[in-house]
């Protein structure tokens, strides 16, 4: 068996006890942790030409290192010229493993990329302890080259954790080396 992911290690050795000894915790399970991350992939122009869904698959594959699953309209829109089970994107959910890898390369080698970058929002957690993240061009990924890609796409990335609180979350979020901007 391999070793755990460098996520995970700094998360059990200096994220808990920080955490225990700010939100006084009586015991380490307490402490919130990552369930899952879901990275999002919306491809709203495949309604005309299936290859670009092939392609957003393929970058989904190569950034997250999972197979994607194709997402399909649920209902019926005609203004959009949508009909039910058309395929309109792809998604990807990552536990375990493979998910504080993924955190990983995102926090330390993609959005370090992105031009101008003064850190992630701090307003995107829904109340429950979740962070949503929308990123506008998926090649800040070093997976990823523009030569080999047809067009720019974006995607969203869903961080659910355990906390019960935003507070919580964030301070998890913080101690994993999310980059927050400062408030002004």
């Amino acid at each position: 068996m391999s070793a755990p992911a460098r996520l995970l290690q700094q998360h059990r050795t200096t994220v808990v006890p920080e955490m225990m000894k700010q939100f006084k915790y009586s015991s380490t399970m307490a402490v919130p942790h990552l369930a899952k991350v879901i990275v999002n992939m919306g491809v709203g122009a495949a309604k005309e030409d299936i290859k670009i869904l092939d392609g957003a698959v393929e970058e989904l594959a190569l950034v997250t290192g999972q197979r994607p699953s194709v997402t399909r309209a649920r209902k019926s829109i005609a203004n959009f010229k949508l009909r039910q089970g058309m395929p309109i994107g792809c998604r990807v959910t990552l536990r375990g493993r493979r998910m504080y890898e993924f955190i990983d390369r995102l926090v330390n080698i993609a959005l370090p990329r992105v031009r101008d970058f003064r850190g992630v929002p701090t307003k995107a957690f829904d109340g429950r302890g979740n962070y949503t993240l929308g990123i506008t061009d998926a090649l800040i990924f070093p997976e990823l080259s523009a030569g080999k890609l047809e067009r720019m796409r974006g995607m969203n990335i869903t961080i659910v954790t355990t906390a019960r609180t935003d507070n919580e979350a964030r301070a998890l979020l913080e101690g994993l080396g999310m980059p927050f901007r400062k408030a002004a």
